[in-house]
């Protein structure tokens, strides 16, 4: 077995899509409409699919946006540097919600930003990990 896609309800695709590939570098992998069903299904990620786990962002036609609830916490992405990616996301336009720097009890350096539909992205740094 293995971990194929996570799903986010996306109000606005191509915002969506501009996030994720403009700001935060990754790929548009594969994007298809189903007009019987009034949605479509865009797939983004830094790897093709069969290398690794991707993004499924599902647009709902007549839904503009979703309420996230408090179940939700965040998807993680490993950087060279946070300090420096944050950097980066900002001067795009991106939503920078917690700048980089060690974790309050720990010394991973993690930062986190958030997508226009307001799910969280985290930063982690690489090599800092202690667990």
């Amino acid at each position: 077995m293995r971990l194929l896609h996570t799903m986010l309800r996306v109000g606005n695709l191509d915002r969506a899509l501009m996030f994720y590939t403009d700001i935060l570098g990754m790929r548009l992998l594969r994007q298809k409409d189903y007009p019987d069903g009034r949605f479509t299904l865009a797939f983004v990620g830094y790897q093709d699919e069969a290398d690794g786990a991707v993004l499924e962002l599902t647009h709902n036609w007549d839904t503009e946006n979703y309420d996230l609830g408090n179940g939700y916490g965040h998807i993680a992405i490993e950087v060279e540097d946070a300090y420096d990616a944050c950097a980066r996301i900002k001067a795009k336009g991106g939503h920078v919600v917690r700048e980089a720097g060690p974790m309050k009890h720990g010394s991973t350096v993690i930062a986190f930003v958030e997508d226009p539909d307001g799910y969280k992205i985290e930063l982690i740094q690489r090599g800092t990990r202690a667990d």
